[in-house]
This record gives C-alpha cells, sequence and structure tokens, in this order.
C-alpha cells in the first residue's frame, strides 16, 4: 500500500500545532530581571499559563506585570516574596548594594495590587516581605481552579 504525500501531511498536522505548556513555579528565588523579563515575555506571547504552586521570590514576582493575570494562578502552596532590587554580589565583592533605578523599574512593572501590597506592607526594603496563601495574595491573584 502506498502512503501518498497528502497522506503524510494530515497525519504530521497534530505534530507541527503548536502544544499549549503552563510554567509551574515551585522554588524560585529569583535572578536576574532581564532574563526574567524574557521569559515572562515568551510565556505571555505564546498565550502560556502560569501557575504558582511553592516559593516565587524576587524578580520572580514581575510574572505579574508581564503576563496577563488570568493567565496567572495559585495554589495553596504559593508564596511570594518582594524585596529592593540589587547589583549582582560578583560585581560588588559579596556586598549586597541595593538599586535604586533597579527597584523603580521593579514596581514600574507591577500591577496596581502589588503595589497597593507593597505600600501596605512598608515598600520594598533589603528585607524579603512575603506573601502565603490567603485573603492577601488572593487581593492579587486568584487560585488554581480545580481543571489548572
Amino acid at each position: 500500500m502506498r502512503i501518498t504525500a497528502f497522506a503524510l501531511l494530515l497525519l504530521s498536522l497534530p505534530a507541527a500545532s503548536p502544544a499549549r505548556a503552563d510554567l509551574h513555579i515551585t522554588r524560585d528565588h529569583g535572578g536576574y530581571v532581564e532574563e526574567y523579563k524574557d521569559k515572562y515575555k515568551r510565556i505571555r506571547d505564546h498565550h502560556e499559563r502560569v501557575i504558582i504552586d511553592g516559593i516565587c521570590n524576587s524578580a520572580c514576582t514581575l510574572v505579574f506585570g508581564i503576563v496577563p493575570i488570568n493567565k496567572i494562578c495559585v495554589t495553596p502552596r504559593a508564596s511570594l516574596g518582594f524585596h529592593q532590587a540589587y547589583y549582582d554580589k560578583a560585581f560588588t565583592f559579596g556586598i549586597k548594594v541595593t538599586s535604586a533605578e533597579g527597584t523603580l523599574d521593579l514596581m514600574s512593572y507591577y500591577p496596581d495590587t502589588v503595589k497597593d501590597w507593597i505600600r501596605r506592607n512598608g515598600g520594598l526594603t533589603t528585607e524579603m516581605k512575603k506573601i502565603k496563601n490567603g485573603m492577601d495574595l488572593w487581593k492579587i491573584v486568584d487560585p488554581c481552579p480545580e481543571e489548572w
């Protein structure tokens, strides 16, 4: 039996279609802000969902300013951590040196709900300020529905 080129094309279509992927955040302590901006822009542009199912600290929280909020949800294990931006300690002899410009950049991405929580909790400082599962977190982002 001969398989025609048309039949091969039809068989390859499901494999060629884009797969829906979700980002599951379980233990993300942050990193370089520019890398997170690029990562979250790709997620946004591919219409992917983000499930925060654990720690999302520092630059990880930029997800709230880049990915549409209706594409993000949190599980009961979620926690968010916010602090001032600081320069890479490799360039500051291991000393944590805050960056006013970097902190303003972070704040410029956050939606009002995040900014309001930060203001109500004393603003960004060098110390990590955390939100865990509960009403404060749900004012920012919805809990994940069962089907996620």
